[in-house]
């Protein structure tokens, strides 16, 4: 272009001529490729070409792809040459990766450029080639397939010339002169590698001198992998091509040059229509289907192979931003992923048995006609209905979170999508379940618990949903095919027997229903309870060693359930009144067995037809009730004293210290006896806590408190107040492993003890337990505690707040509350877990005979 707007230089107007020209020749190279094959096949039909496709056999096929592969590796040999040619030492898997993408591209996109400059830029610059290595590398491939093609084409024209000779329409000694000349080509490189110095310049390209072994390989590796590319063609040509694998060899050559001179995409046409005139004793349509496997086979497969490879190391370089992107989904889907993928999963079952029970569209089992053998429609057919039966069923497995659930889903969803495709072209089948499957597959973390499908227990009314769905898609095969199933065969199996492959798969989609549900029907009958008033101590031990609450401590009363887990160390104590199965307290163990056990316990609950309760739960672990389906109620608020920051100083503890002085000058003295120590003072201790009962004219409680027994007592230490070395007051402790919390459970004084004596035994635990590194002191729940009063509160915190500031004649709420405060604890509240707000005033009334047969032993504690 020259200094003036508009003015094209002569260079550039010759350079835009010979564009326009390069696509006008291969514009007319493909007109004329198309007027001949019309001409030649103007007398066959489509049809025919896929009769012939589908006649030749599996082992023919499987021999082809063999040898494909085996060219393939040999073309992989080009790349490794040709980086030691530029002295680059790269590890073998890479560059066969790179080699194998780069040629399959090319065979199917352009065979003139011969190889992938893109491509192995792609892959070899990381690795520390230039720009000038990976030009050398791309040339030096270049060049050998070029001085393979000149081989394998001299050396046919010599060997084989009466037919290339009837194809050119040449002399004899045309064709030997012209071999010779090809021939000439590699026998020159050979010898310029031998004894020559100086590089081989071509234009504005030079190239050093190889070494001759290299020079050599380079020719016998492009040579192998020719006449390996000619052999799978040789090997698809229809019965009766009497045509020598040489002969057949240097026709192939032939209509690989014409492909490549013509510089149509992939050669295509050209090199069809060079073998169809050079086979012309073949039935065209034969052979063109012969042509057309080829292409599959040797462009197809190692394209899409390509396609995958190529997909996934791009995937796999880009792995943190697309796990970014993927997280921010599984965040989004999974909290709602057990549900919604139980309800698609269903529905999938639904749809692919529907879909086995209704035709196929006649069309598109044409089209499947001439692509897939009978057997394999048939098979199809019974895994995608068998397929539909199990996700039925293993819905609910993926409701309860299960991880073999999930992982079996996931290829059944596979296995449905494929089933969909190869049964009939169901595509809109397929997409369902390819969405079902994106949004299980990026919810995958839900669905974590390691349980047995076998131990699932199914509730009667998903029982009859999976009956029922059944029992619907019979009723769609009958009204379908009602007229035909009279006459049709069991055993007739063929393209169009679309009847009788209904009927198959109807009675074996119902026969495996019905075993499934005697299998229902005859399961062993559990027992609900599975561990009663028996706990193992060891297991509980170990299950608690890390627990922060010493709630778990009230499993040692014996008058409650254990539920443990199948394969770890954790716990749920609960006990049953009426309809209400109700848990003491969060599971107890590790965070994962916990998640596992509560699912559990729901669905032994709901086996026997009862409400799955939770009481006395911590704020912390409310998301593991939400996702049971569970409703949340605040029962109160508990108190916990810092036991680092506690001691008598300060005007906020006055009363205290007053009170602890006061027990002291009453001869009040506190001491901790060990557990081994309490059997010698049993009868002074059952003296005390039955004075302490007749005095407060109260029954011993349960449940949610010990009673007095020398079994229990004897489990933990004592605190214990002496009044000139009486016992006057006791209180057995409660506390965890990790010494994060220390509390009592039975607190009972004597008619002698000193006023003041359990603030004296409180002060004094409190202040043992700080010099004993324990980090809180746990002083109980205040029932009703910090329930709003406000016109917008929840009708349960209304009622309880109301009953909190006027219940005194029933119990002194607000007075419980005010001793607990004068310790100056963190309040924290504490809930009830239940399936519904509404049933909550009978399970309050079950708590309440749990605990004493009465509503008072909800505030006992």
């Amino acid at each position: 272009m020259s200094g003036d707007c508009g003015v094209t230089s002569p260079s550039t107007l010759q350079a835009q001529v010979r564009r326009v020209g390069f696509y006008l020749l291969v514009t007319g190279i493909l007109l004329l490729v198309y007027w001949l094959l019309r001409r030649e096949l103007r007398h066959y039909d489509l049809a025919d070409v896929i009769s012939h496709v589908a006649a030749i056999p599996f082992s023919t096929l499987f021999l082809a792809v063999l040898l494909t592969a085996a060219s393939y590796l040999c073309l992989t040999a080009y790349d490794w040459l040709a980086l030691r040619y530029v002295g680059k030492s790269i590890r073998y898997p890479r560059v066969a990766m790179t080699s194998f993408i780069a040629y399959a591209l090319n065979h199917n996109l352009s065979v003139a450029a011969l190889t992938g400059t893109a491509i192995r830029y792609r892959f070899y610059s990381p690795r520390g080639l230039t720009n000038a290595q990976l030009a050398m590398v791309v040339a030096f491939c270049g060049l050998s397939t070029s001085l393979g093609l000149a081989t394998l084409a001299g050396v046919s024209l010599l060997v084989a010339p009466p037919r290339i000779l009837g194809l050119l329409g040449a002399r004899e000694s045309v064709s030997i002169a012209l071999g010779v000349a090809l021939l000439a080509l590699p026998a020159a490189y050979l010898a310029w590698a031998a004894f020559g110095s100086e590089p081989l310049r071509i234009r504005r390209f030079t190239m050093r001198r190889p070494a001759l072994p290299l020079a050599a390989a380079q020719i016998l590796v492009a040579v192998a992998d020719l006449t390996l590319a000619a052999t799978v063609l040789w090997v698809l040509l229809p019965h009766g091509a009497h045509i020598s694998l040489i002969a057949f060899t240097s026709l192939f050559a032939v209509a690989v040059v014409a492909g490549i001179v013509s510089n149509v995409p992939g050669g295509l046409g050209v090199f069809e229509s060079v073998l169809i005139f050079g086979l012309r004793e073949l039935p065209a349509d034969a052979l063109l289907g012969s042509l057309l496997v080829y292409r599959a086979i040797y462009y197809l497969l190692p394209l899409g192979l390509a396609a995958v490879l190529f997909v996934s190391h791009e995937v796999h370089g880009q792995r943190a931003r697309i796990g970014s992107v993927s997280s921010r989904a599984s965040f989004y889907l999974a909290p709602i992923a057990p549900q919604v993928g139980a309800v698609l999963a269903f529905m999938s079952g639904v749809v692919l048995l529907v879909s086995g029970a209704t035709p196929a569209i006649d069309a598109r089992l044409h089209t499947l006609r001439g692509l897939l053998p009978a057997p394999l429609l048939e098979l199809s057919h019974l895994i995608g209905s068998m397929a539909g039966l199990a996700l039925l069923v293993l819905a609910h497995g993926l409701l309860r979170r299960v991880s073999t659930a999930y992982h079996v889903t996931v290829w059944l969803l596979l296995a449905g999508i494929v089933a969909s495709v190869t049964k009939g072209l169901d595509f809109e089948e397929a997409s369902f379940l390819a969405v079902v499957l994106a949004i299980l597959w990026f919810g995958r973390a839900a669905f974590y618990r390691a349980s047995s499908l076998a131990n699932e227990q199914f509730s009667r009314g998903w029982v009859f949903s999976v009956l029922g769905v059944v029992a619907v898609s019979i009723l769609i095969a009958w009204l379908n095919h009602q007229e035909q199933f009279a006459s049709t065969s069991w055993w007739s199996f063929s393209h169009v027997g679309d009847t009788s492959r209904v009927l198959r798969t109807t009675v074996l989609v119902a026969a495996a229903s019905l075993v499934l549900f005697v299998a229902y029907l005859l399961r062993p009958a559990r027992n609900l309870l599975l561990a009663t008033c028996g706990p193992d101590l060891a297991r509980i031990e170990r299950a608690a060693s890390a627990a922060n609450d010493t709630l778990f401590n009230a499993v040692r009363t014996g008058d409650k359930h254990v539920l443990y887990h199948e394969q770890a160390d954790a716990f749920i104590m609960y006990q049953v009144r009426g309809r209400s199965w109700i848990a003491l307290g969060d599971p107890v163990g590790a965070a994962g067995p916990c998640r596992d056990l509560t699912r559990q316990f729901r669905a032994l609950v709901d086996r026997a037809g009862g409400w799955t309760v939770f009481y006395q739960v911590a704020a912390e672990q409310l998301p593991l009730y939400v996702d049971l389906g569970l409703t949340l109620v605040k029962l109160g608020e508990e108190a916990r004293v810092p036991l680092a920051s506690f001691s008598l100083d300060g005007s906020a503890r006055a009363d205290l210290r007053q009170s602890h002085r006061r027990a002291m000058r009453d001869g009040a003295t506190f001491e901790i006896v060990p557990r081994e120590a309490v059997s010698p003072l049993l009868a002074t201790l059952r003296r005390i806590s039955d004075t302490w009962l007749a005095h407060k004219a109260v029954a011993e409680k349960a449940f949610s408190v010990g009673a007095f027994s020398e079994q229990y007592i004897q489990q933990f230490p004592l605190a214990l107040v002496r009044v000139e070395g009486h016992p006057v007051a006791f209180a057995n402790l409660w506390s965890t492993a990790n010494r994060h919390e220390l509390s009592i459970d039975l607190m009972r004084f004597g008619a002698d003890a000193p006023k003041g004596a359990m603030d004296f035994l409180f002060t004094e635990l409190m202040l043992w337990g700080r010099a004993n590194g324990y980090g809180y002191f746990n002083l109980g729940m205040a029932p009703l505690a910090g329930l709003e009063p406000h016109a917008l509160a929840p009708p349960w915190h209304r009622m309880g707040s109301f009953v909190f500031r006027h219940g005194e004649h029933f119990y002194n709420f607000e007075g419980l509350k005010r001793y607990k405060e004068k310790f100056l604890p963190a309040w924290s509240p504490r809930y009830i877990a239940l399936p519904g707000r509404l049933i909550l005033p009978r399970v309050l009334l079950d708590v309440s005979r749990l605990i004493s047969g009465g509503l008072k032993g909800l505030v006992s504690k």
